[in-house]
């Protein structure tokens, strides 16, 4: 039985129609050889387009097989003998849009089953749904939803009663949304939990008595939630995730946070209630982050940092407690020299 490959490119272009796609300089000798796959460097064949834009891999630079390959103009030398080399500012940002434009589907989950809406789902009468919105088996859509043009629910996804979900959306398979707004072109991979109750409670020696959230998860345009993630929805204001802001799987956002546009927030990383982030912050997997803190705009927090006071803008940090990252650095090669040290 043959091993099955999932994407297919839409069609074979030549080496000078990637150039053209991503201004990229080349030699024209090689403006007519077709490509016809994406491949990582060491897999690529002689009709395959890869990239290289990290040093570490220079020795597969110097073995590839590739037809072409994205790469910068200081990396030339280190290309082989007959490799077409597509000189460019940043290889792997124009792979991207090489590749989205080949293979168009990868970046959006196309219908398991057939277009429309399943006999097999259960969508409320009240509910309100554009044409072109697909709906796979077992899911379950409620009163009062509306959901916009070239939207996907997943198999078995429930969307809550009342919550909104704009155009060109994917709700992934088993994903669970309630008390939401959703703006257009957002990606929900499976498993994710929108508008869930957040963690409140006041606490008491008679016991904890449970807060009522009553406020809404609001996620705005081209924003993408990795597999499994949960996002609280507001305990009195709303939990928000401004737009174009990328969360990785298995990660946690408090109620009543709040992230800024253009986010980066890797797997597994804990945001506390009431939190702010600023435009363009960048979090590490496995950061925790305190409640009721602000996260200055542009910020860059080391992976497995434990953040409990504010950061300001701009600044990098690392550690627990989190710090100054360069003064974090040098502590720990302190830390390690001393060990060392006391082992002798």
């Amino acid at each position: 039985m043959s091993e099955p490959f999932f994407f297919s490119l839409t069609n074979a272009p030549t080496v000078g129609d990637l150039a053209a796609l991503v201004n990229a300089e080349f030699d024209s000798q090689f403006a007519a050889r077709r490509i016809e796959g994406l491949a990582a460097l060491e897999r690529a064949g002689p009709r395959d387009l890869a990239f290289y834009d990290n040093p570490r891999y220079a020795d597969e630079l110097r073995k590839t097989r590739a037809g072409a390959c994205l790469l910068r103009a200081g990396a030339f030398a280190r290309a082989p003998a007959g490799l077409a080399a597509l000189i460019v500012e940043d290889p792997y940002r124009a792979f991207a849009r090489i590749a989205a434009r080949l293979v168009p589907d990868s970046l959006r989950a196309a219908p398991i089953f057939a277009k429309g809406v399943s006999p097999q789902a259960q969508v409320h009468a009240q509910a309100r749904l554009e044409p072109g919105v697909d709906v796979e088996p077992g899911a379950v859509i409620g009163a009062g939803a509306e959901i916009g043009a070239g939207t996907l629910v997943g198999a078995n996804a429930v969307v809550g009663a009342g919550v909104r979900i704009g155009r060109d959306c994917v709700i992934g398979a088993g994903a669970t949304l309630t008390h939401a707004l959703l703006g257009d072109r957002v990606i929900l991979h499976p498993g994710v939990r929108v508008g869930q109750d957040g963690f409140g409670f006041a606490l008491g020696a008679a016991g904890h008595l449970k807060a009522p959230q009553i406020g809404r998860v609001i996620i705005q345009d081209n924003v993408e939630i990795g597999a499994n993630c949960a996002l609280d929805r507001g305990a009195s204001r709303d939990t928000i995730v401004g737009e174009g802001t990328k969360i990785d799987n298995l990660v946690q956002i408090g109620h009543n946070v709040v992230i800024g546009r253009h986010c980066i927030i890797v797997a597994q990383v804990g945001v506390a209630g009431s939190t702010e982030l600023g435009d363009f912050v960048m979090v590490g997997g496995q950061t925790g982050i305190a409640g009721h803190l602000h996260i200055g705009a542009g910020a860059k927090i080391a992976a497995q940092s434990g953040v409990m006071r504010d950061v300001p803008a701009g600044a990098r940090v690392g550690g627990t407690p989190a710090q100054e990252l360069r003064r974090f650095l040098k502590n720990a090669a302190a830390d390690r020299r001393a060990g060392k040290e006391k082992r002798t």
